[in-house]
């Protein structure tokens, strides 16, 4: 993929930037959403976001952010106990979102910056009656990266159904829905996808389907705008089950024909390529600047976004505030790691050129 020079100094973790072609293609007219313009316009993105999530599942299009679809997974999900994995404010959220919508939830929380141990939650799902876990692959605030395929085969082995966050994961580190045998996926279209905010996606197995479409409608805390039976139904037929936002199915249309070009696959490696360069890059300038590494552990990192832990005494704001004035966006740290971490989003259609130039930048603020 080249990049051009005035494309690539937006480096937020999220949403990112936005190619100016996928901005173009923004402005084509309405249309209405009953009719077969649209309709070829979702068969066309379905085909693109199957290869994305490497399924031959329908995709969910909700018209929201990726928190939607993560209140859809746990209204539709069995009922039962839930067990949240928790290791960053991302993973944080999705027990708070279980537990507002009236779920038992046990969070099994360790430090930020480390991944979960599948062994562990095995040990934890043994000792209790759990239905549900809820897992984020790639945990945004961190930059850490759960092994989502080991957790959902143990959370199987207990016949627990395994809910997956991957918002700063689809379409950046390896995910294969279908052969992995996921229950269900979600994410947004700002991250790794590489759209405006605005869209969440998500992928539902077969079983998960048929277990919700065993339930009684009548009564159901599933509710409706979110409800997933409805999805799957709509999808079928290449509708959305409420009014779509089409400007953004533009955009979506735009960028997936430029990921399908690419190819799943090269698209992973090339942002392991860029998540590998700033690790280096962070590895060599600590011998001048002690305390600077990266938060997560190498065991798990993500390849879209490095938490980046500064030197005592240095904040992020003096960072961001120093690296927008060379001429590029970086994110300070979220949550509790907000002034003493920066969080760099190598995701969507940066390149490893471009990322060196925004590390460029960095290292001349930190070293000033």
């Amino acid at each position: 993929m080249t990049e051009s020079d005035s494309f690539g100094t937006f480096f937020l973790p999220g949403p990112t930037e936005v190619r100016p072609e996928v901005l173009r293609g923004m402005t084509r007219p309405m249309i209405p959403h009953r009719g077969k313009e649209f309709e070829a316009l979702f068969a066309r993105v379905q085909g693109g976001l199957q290869q994305v999530f490497v399924t031959s599942r329908p995709v969910f299009i909700a018209t929201a952010s990726a928190t939607g679809l993560m209140e859809a997974g746990i209204r539709c999900a069995p009922a039962g106990r839930v067990l949240s994995l928790v290791n960053g404010a991302f993973s944080a959220r999705f027990a708070h979102i279980a537990e507002a919508c009236g779920r038992d939830v046990t969070r099994l929380e360790i430090p930020w910056g480390l991944v979960h141990d599948p062994t562990e939650v095995d040990r934890i799902l043994a000792s209790g009656d759990f239905s549900v876990v809820t897992v984020v692959h790639s945990e945004t605030s961190t930059g850490a990266l759960n092994e989502i395929r080991a957790i959902s085969d143990v959370a199987h082995r207990h016949g627990a159904t395994c809910l997956i966050d991957s918002v700063s994961g689809v379409g950046g580190a390896e995910l294969r829905f279908d052969e992995w045998k996921l229950d269900y996926v979600l994410t947004g279209s700002q991250k790794a996808i590489a759209i405006p905010p605005g869209l969440a996606f998500a992928v539902a197995s077969d079983a998960f389907m048929q277990r919700l479409a065993a339930e009684p409608a009548s009564g159901s805390a599933r509710g409706a705008y979110f409800d997933l039976a409805e999805f799957e139904s709509y999808a079928r037929k290449n509708q959305a089950p409420n009014t779509p936002a089409i400007s953004l199915y533009y955009a979506l249309d735009t960028q997936l024909e430029a990921i399908v070009r690419e190819g799943i696959e090269k698209r992973w490696k090339r942002h392991a390529e860029m998540a590998l360069r700033t690790v280096m890059w962070a590895e060599d300038l600590s011998d001048g600047v002690p305390g600077l590494r990266i938060l997560a552990r190498p065991e798990g990192r993500s390849p879209t976004v490095s938490a980046i832990v500064l030197p005592d005494g240095v904040t992020s704001d003096r960072i961001v505030a120093g690296v927008a004035a060379e001429g590029f966006t970086i994110g300070a740290g979220y949550g509790k790691l907000k002034s003493g971490t920066i969080r760099i989003g190598h995701m969507g259609d940066h390149t490893v050129a471009g990322v060196e130039r925004c590390l460029e930048a960095c290292e001349r603020v930190l070293c000033a």
